[in-house]
């Protein structure tokens, strides 16, 4: 039973053994691979290739902060900060020390200022000061990223304000636009309206020219008529000078209105007035031959 026991104790420890000997195999590698990696980016500045090493590394030893920081840091230098971050953001993530996650944190505080995402910049500064709160490099850094986020805010607060500004003042041409146009649609309606109505109509001015030609035409009808009855003023002074010709010539009217039996009428009336006259000059004749007799005698 003993015997049986120590078999398997010593199999447990050869299998941990060799657990451990993969393992340093494991980090060697993936060391051999970030020292190729940063030995080609330093003397060749060949950054694929470079690149390459260091993806290599991280998937023999994806626990290994080292590759992603290393990487980050080839990154960096390429100008592709969106890369470097993530690449920092995973070191940070899977360091075990202090010193790691200072590193990858103040590190990408510095690309968040290149991006001038100042914000995210004064946070990684504060994650790097937690790690290691006597960096004075990354005391110095967080001090310039907050200084520049009040700067960043105030010139947005301005070009805000001037949006609104612009805005408001757009607004308000527009407004005006729209007013000076509405009253010179209207000055226009009035004067269509009036250029309407002046051609129903006629001119005002005209019209009343043509009313004042009227006036004339009336006058000289007027003229026309005393032309043609003759004057007034001197008609009636004639009227009133010779009254007897006026009543002259209404007898003469009314005679030729006379009927004819009216006529005969008035001549028969007329010869018996006649006759009795010739019969009281006759009386008259006898009586007077009677008077003279008898004064003869």
């Amino acid at each position: 039973m003993k015997k049986i026991l120590s078999i398997i104790l010593c199999f447990q420890f050869g299998i941990i053994f060799s657990q451990e000997e993969n393992r340093d195999e494991i980090i060697n590698q993936a060391n051999q691979f970030v020292a190729i990696g940063n030995d080609v980016l330093t003397k060749e500045g060949n950054f694929p290739k470079a690149e390459g090493e260091y993806r290599k590394a991280i998937a023999k030893n994806p626990v290994d902060p080292t590759a992603k920081y290393n990487l980050g840091n080839a990154y960096y230098n390429s100008e592709k900060y969106d890369e470097a971050t993530q690449r920092y953001t995973e070191a940070a993530k899977v360091a075990t020390e202090r010193s790691e996650k200072h590193k990858a944190f103040h590190n990408q505080g510095n690309t968040y200022m290149e991006q001038k995402k100042y914000k995210e910049a004064v946070e990684s500064y504060k994650n790097a000061l937690r790690n290691n709160p006597k960096d004075d490099k990354t005391r110095y850094n967080l001090a310039l990223a907050k200084k520049m986020l009040e700067e960043q805010q105030k010139q947005n607060d301005q070009n805000k304000d001037d949006k609104n500004q612009d805005k408001d003042q757009n607004k308000d041409q527009n407004q005006d636009d729209k007013d000076k146009k509405e009253g010179d649609d209207k000055k226009d309606k009035k004067g269509d309206e009036g250029d309407k109505e002046k051609d129903d109509k006629g001119d005002p001015k005209d019209d009343k020219k043509d009313k004042g030609d009227e006036g004339e035409d009336k006058k000289d009808e007027g003229d026309k008529e005393k032309d043609d009855k003759g004057n007034p003023k001197d008609d009636k002074k004639d009227k009133g000078s010779d009254p007897k010709d006026q009543q002259s010539q209404k007898p003469q009217q009314a005679q030729g209105k006379l009927s004819p039996e009216r006529v005969k009428s008035l001549l028969e009336a007329m010869n018996n007035q006649e006759k009795k006259v010739q019969d009281k000059i006759n009386a008259k004749k006898a009586q007077g031959s009677k008077v003279k007799t008898d004064k003869d005698w």
